[in-house]
């Protein structure tokens, strides 16, 4: 059946006054079009355009069914082809001019950040306006979100539906990447470009606007091209530095920058094209994620050592975090890369851990210093291992989930040996902790028996071990782990230290003091030997003396551990001094010359035994008062 003549016409009217709207803007062409953008002009002329483009859609349409009717009478057919060639060239520069306005009104209506409004530590100062945040039972939709939701779009339910999907993960906050008043003209001409078979050209032209802004914005948060190379060979303090903004920065990059963009391909292109919102996101945040994580990947496959286990475990604190929210947001097959790259990461930087913890114990245990630390005071290395078990200690959560196995004492004789059936109801975690501490014990009592003087070794242990106590102690996490059992039999171990220190000390200096070998026969003897007393009280100001001048230059760097140290000292020394000198004074004094053997009175003694265990460095007799 012909179409009706006038059916002919009315369609040539109609399609000759769209096509002059569209040549009216043919920058080619026209002079005065060029440099003027429609969509920066009167609504009134944007929305001519755009029902000028529906028109010649419409013919085209109608042309190729009218060309398909086998019934087409001759001149009907020249009649449609003449139509058909007009609406073609028509919709051609149509679309070359709508492919500008659309690169323009994307890079015109790009909002511009400050780089600290992104981060989410400081998301107080991001404008309401800018961000929205979505719970686990809330689903904020705004006004253009709306307007794609509203009747009689075929994608409308399939888009709420994605939306609430990703969006209940409540760490993510989306902000207005493109001005809201943008975005409805956009997506009009997304519309119209892939009506019109133009998609390929509206993706190239989405993902090299987003791309060079993704690009802005990662400069802003301090994210710039670094190989793995570069990374590793960097100093590790400068790394930390790196790992700390790293943290900060891609806490914004998944939960701000990429969902916002996954928001705003998802208000153009959503309903419109099959995936096309996927395939725009893909193509603008792919390169940016991936070069997101190359620098933890850099740090999970670097040489392992000790100062670098607290880092890898805040980036891999900061990456389990993330990861609800990366699956979320990159949900697509197309996506799959992405997030395998995250999962395995995490995955190296468990590993790391664990490996770095096994290795730290081995290093403590053979941790090869020989040379005594003077005055037996705290060793480096306890100090060290006692900070790094603390430290430990704050990573409780992460590491209780990595740590799956207990360590095993072997039978190595070099190697202590430790019963954990008592500990059974530690966590392996906390075994590893107790571990640790066995191992270092270990070290500390080889390193004890480099001191030639056994008193001084003995003030090694007792130093380090009270120390190794009180660092538990002082740390309530610590405490728990460690657990009221173990932590007894360290101070047990400590303390029976500070008894081996008195009896190797002082016992032959009591010795000094006691009555026997001072008594003789005879009658016309008072009893009491003075030249055998007179040897007594030399021998003893003279290992006093001795015992002075090694002894306060020890050192007890624990004030309470100190007075207690000196208290059980002259709980024995000072009565057992007064007892002998009351006894025995008169014996010297009726002699000649007292004053070379009743050198010290039980004042001088006790003024005396608080130069124990200062440290000092000069000797007693400059420091006389």
């Amino acid at each position: 059946m012909e179409p009706p003549e006038n059916s002919l016409d009315s369609d040539g009217s109609k399609l000759e006054t769209a096509e002059r709207i569209i040549l009216r803007w043919d920058s080619a062409a026209t002079d005065g079009a060029r440099g003027k953008m429609i969509f920066q002009s009167d609504r009134d002329e944007v929305d001519r355009f755009l029902r000028a483009v529906d028109e010649i859609q419409r013919s085209l349409s109608s042309v190729s069914f009218s060309s398909s009717s086998s019934s087409a009478a001759t001149s009907a057919a020249a009649t449609v082809d003449e139509h058909e060639v007009k609406a073609n060239s028509a919709i051609q520069i149509a679309m070359a001019r709508l492919e500008d306005e659309f690169r323009n009104i994307l890079l015109s209506h790009t909002t511009t950040f400050e780089p600290d409004s992104l981060f989410l530590e400081e998301s107080s100062s991001v404008s309401p306006s800018l961000c929205v945040e979505v719970g686990e039972d809330t689903t904020t939709v705004t006004t253009e979100e709306e307007e794609l939701n509203s009747p009689g779009g075929s994608g409308s339910s399939r888009l709420t539906r994605r939306r609430s999907s990703y969006r209940s993960t409540s760490s993510i906050r989306e902000m207005d990447l493109i001005s809201p008043e943008a975005v409805s003209d956009l997506r009009s001409i997304v519309q119209r470009m892939v009506a019109a078979g133009y998609s390929r050209e509206c993706i190239q032209v989405y993902g090299t606007v987003r791309k060079s802004a993704m690009e802005t914005i990662f400069k802003q948060l301090g994210i710039v091209k670094i190989s793995i190379g570069d990374v590793q060979k960097l100093e590790w303090e400068v790394v930390e530095g790196k790992i700390r903004k790293w943290i900060r920065a891609a806490k914004v990059c998944i939960r701000v920058v990429f969902s916002s963009e996954k928001r705003l391909c998802e208000q153009l292109f959503d309903g419109i094209c099959t995936a096309m919102d996927e395939t725009c996101f893909m193509e603008t945040v792919k390169a940016s994620a991936l070069r997101l994580f190359t620098f933890p990947e850099a740090i999970s496959i670097s040489r392992r050592s000790p100062e670098k286990l607290f880092k890898i475990l805040d980036l891999h604190d900061v990456l389990t975090d993330m990861l609800p929210d990366i699956e979320a947001i990159f949900d697509s097959d197309s996506s799959d890369a992405i997030r395998a790259q995250a999962v395995e990461i995490q995955s190296r930087l468990a590993e790391a851990a664990r490996g770095i913890l096994s290795e730290f114990e081995n290093a403590v245990l053979h941790e090869p210093s020989i040379v005594p630390v003077p005055g037996g005071t705290i060793h480096p290395l306890t100090r060290y291992v006692m900070n790094y078990i603390v430290m430990i200690s704050d990573y409780k959560q992460t590491l209780d989930d990595l740590i799956m196995s207990n360590p095993s004492s072997g039978s190595d004789p070099n190697t202590p040996d430790m019963d954990f059936t008592e500990l059974e109801s530690k966590s392996p975690l906390d075994l590893h902790l107790i571990w640790l501490i066995v191992v270092l014990h270990f070290n500390l009592e080889e390193k004890s028996k480099h001191y030639r003087d056994t008193s001084l070794s003995h003030i090694f242990i007792m130093n380090n071990i009270h120390y190794i106590v009180q660092k538990v102690k002082r740390s309530p996490e610590l405490r728990e782990m460690i657990g009221d059992h173990y932590l007894r039999k360290l101070t047990g171990i400590f303390r029976h230290a500070a008894t081996n220190y008195q009896r190797a000390t002082w016992v032959r200096v009591l010795n000094s003091l006691r009555d026997e070998g001072l008594h003789v026969s005879g009658s016309f003897s008072s009893g009491v030997s003075r030249s055998a007393l007179r040897e007594r009280f030399k021998a003893f100001n003279t290992m006093f003396e001795e015992v002075h001048r090694i002894q306060s230059t020890w050192s007890v760097p624990d004030a309470q551990l100190r007075e207690e140290l000196r208290i059980s000292l002259s709980e024995h020394l000072i009565p057992a001094y007064r007892s002998f000198l009351g006894r025995f004074r008169g014996h010297i004094e009726s002699g000649r010359h007292p004053e070379n053997y009743l050198k010290y009175s039980v004042e001088d003694i006790e003024t005396i035994v608080l130069d124990f265990f200062e440290g000092y460095t000069t000797p007693p007799h400059l420091r006389r008062r």
